[in-house]
């Protein structure tokens, strides 16, 4: 909702700031009836995805389409609508994912060797699904006719640049000035906050030994290597981490590749010996003993928890 809602608001704003309708929006769901969201809110739509078919070659026809989505994703299947995008990006007309609807835009084939944006939750899974999308943890992302955001706010940053394009700076200023908002953040600032701020570490040196933990999931380096990559012997780093981090980097990287493996788990299809080895371990069975010791349930039983939370919702 959050990003629905920063999509089109920005361009209602800038109608009423220019004094005419230079943006033209309608809803559309798979079957014409209305779309809950997760948060309960329930949203009118104006067609159908077999309506709005028929108007690719008639006058409604639209200039963008953006395909909006949610958690779980990774589970939407809809042959129609996959077959309405490719039908729609082949007729030349823009096509772009909010949210989490770049996952929409791949299993439409229309992701292949394009730069693309997700946020940053989503992506382990995004990218394991579809190797050969060019993803990015970016606010988002234009790659000629292919529009995609992060999320959240991200939606009014990539609307924003949008409206520069069509209406130059200063109706983005009075965009801006009227949504309360500062600044107009460009597609490749963060999505999240810098590792100093999330983990509240402040030696330089942790933080670096964990940006490359992080770069290095499904190949782990020993603490000698990340010992001289900071340029500290493997001592310094070990007693620097028991005192910024409360534990041994040994373990900080393990629990690490464990999160990284229990996002896999719930966000994607991948049998569960490869995603041991897509977070470094070295066979399955020491994957499944490291997972239960620190999450009290087997690799097994946290997606069959996830399949029965989807279900519900």
């Amino acid at each position: 909702m959050i990003a629905f809602a920063n999509a089109i608001e920005p361009l209602r704003i800038a109608n009423r700031i220019i004094g005419r309708e230079a943006y033209r929006w309608r809803l559309t769901s798979a079957d014409g009836r209305p779309v809950a969201a997760s948060n309960g809110v329930t949203c009118a739509v104006a067609s159908s995805i077999e309506d709005e078919r028929r108007e690719l070659i008639g006058g409604g026809r639209p200039s963008m389409i953006f395909a909006c989505s949610g958690v779980f994703v990774e589970e939407f299947q809809d042959k129609p609508l996959f077959s309405y995008l490719r039908e729609a990006h082949q007729r030349g007309i823009s096509v772009g994912g909010l949210c989490t609807g770049a996952w929409i835009l791949a299993k439409a084939g229309l992701l292949s060797g394009r730069r693309c944006a997700i946020h940053w939750e989503n992506l382990p899974g995004f990218a394991e699904a579809f190797p050969r999308a060019d993803v990015y943890a970016d606010l988002f992302e234009i790659d000629h006719n292919i529009y995609t955001c992060a999320g959240g706010t991200a939606a009014l940053d990539m609307m924003l640049a949008l409206i520069r394009e069509d209406l130059g700076d200063g109706v983005v200023d009075r965009v801006c000035e009227q949504a309360l908002t500062d600044r107009v953040r460009g597609p490749h600032d963060r999505q999240r906050l810098p590792q100093k701020a999330r983990l509240g570490v402040q030696h330089a040196k942790v933080v670096r030994a964990i940006e490359i933990m992080e770069a290095n999931l499904s190949d782990p380096l020993s603490l000698a290597g990340i010992a001289y990559h900071v340029g500290l012997s493997r001592r310094q780093v070990e007693r620097l981490f028991e005192r910024e981090m409360g534990l041994s980097p040994a373990r900080y990287y393990l629990e690490m590749r464990l999160d990284r493996a229990r996002h896999l788990l719930r966000q994607s299809q991948m049998p569960i010996v490869e995603i041991a080895m897509a977070c470094g371990f070295v066979s399955s069975s020491h994957f499944a003993k490291c997972y239960r010791e620190l999450y009290t349930r087997s690799p097994q039983q946290e997606r069959a928890s996830r399949h029965k939370v989807a279900s519900v919702a």
